[in-house]
């Protein structure tokens, strides 16, 4: 399957098929601070990624606003 990682940008090959949640544990991410994206919908940690897969891996941003 190929993944393709941001910060930095990269494409890894990963051996398929596999569950979300050991995929990033393979690759040594938290699956909190996380998405994972496939066909351009977020995937759950549970889901069943093929071994033809393409998925994409984004940190987690998260802020507030200052608006008052």
């Amino acid at each position: 399957m190929k993944v393709i990682l941001r910060n930095p940008s990269r494409e890894v090959e990963m051996a398929g098929p596999v569950q979300v949640s050991v995929l990033l544990e393979r690759l040594g991410l938290n699956r909190e601070a996380h998405l994972v994206i496939e066909d351009n919908a977020l995937v759950p940690g549970d889901k069943m990624l093929g071994k033809d897969a393409t998925v994409e891996v984004r940190s987690v941003i998260s802020g507030g606003s200052n608006a008052q």
